[in-house]
């Protein structure tokens, strides 16, 4: 091969546009399997923790549910059966204030809804980045191509010849970037849409958890799922 030619003769001819673009397509892909693989992993970790909420619902009390929940801050039922507990004891306790005028159902309602925005928001943040990436990453490479060829057909025009073995080689390293662009946001696109499932799978079991502990606050039991007969599951409150 001639060693004229490829990626490392293209980074040590390109200027510092062409070096640019190619450190920006770096940076974007390293921040894209970042993004990818920590949001991966907490999409599992919370798949396994929404395994825990039947042995919440099987637990004589309410604190020893939250104690099968376990105790990492950042598990989202966890955040949510904590939230729908506070808002009960605040709502029984207080007499005086603002929020009395809502029913209890209400107060726990809107209570148990802020905490699964916040758990929201946590589930998708980061996926700007992989969003961001995907669709400008191919027009960064783009930019580098034409930027390329451009110097390529400059120096092709100085030299004044034209022949195939002039041309191919600068314009095919040109090329690249194209390439690298393609690289660097098939990944993310792909990575975006797994994590928008995955964290569609986690909300829905959260949602549903939130239901069932509304139940609770409000009647003193969860309503069951799967019988269809309006049938409730008691558990002594803490």
């Amino acid at each position: 091969m001639n060693s004229q030619l490829g990626l490392i003769n293209f980074w040590t001819q390109g200027d510092w546009v062409t070096k640019a673009v190619a450190l920006v397509l770096l940076t974007m892909s390293l921040a894209s399997w970042m993004v990818i693989v920590l949001k991966a992993l907490d999409v599992f970790k919370y798949k396994k923790l929404a395994a825990g909420t039947e042995a919440f619902w099987h637990s004589e009390d309410l604190a020893t549910g939250l104690t099968a929940l376990g105790g990492d801050d950042s598990n989202p039922f966890r955040q949510v059966a904590l939230a729908g507990r506070e808002a009960t004891a605040h709502h029984s306790n207080t007499k005086v204030q603002l929020h009395n005028t809502l029913d209890m159902s209400d107060w726990v309602t809107r209570s148990l809804r802020n905490a699964i925005d916040d758990s929201t928001a946590r589930l998708q943040s980061g996926l700007a980045i992989l969003a961001s990436v995907g669709s400008t990453a191919p027009f960064v490479g783009l930019f580098g191509t034409v930027w390329g060829i451009y110097h390529a057909l400059l120096g092709i025009g100085a030299a004044g010849t034209a022949t195939i073995d002039k041309v191919a080689g600068p314009i095919g390293e040109a090329l690249i970037m194209t390439a690298l662009g393609l690289a660097v946001a098939i990944p993310a696109v792909l990575g975006y849409n797994a994590l928008v499932r995955g964290n569609k799978s986690v909300l829905t079991k959260l949602n549903r958890f939130a239901h069932d502990l509304h139940a609770y606050f409000v009647t003193g039991a969860r309503v069951s799922s799967g019988t269809g007969n309006g049938k409730v599951v008691p558990m002594k409150k803490a």
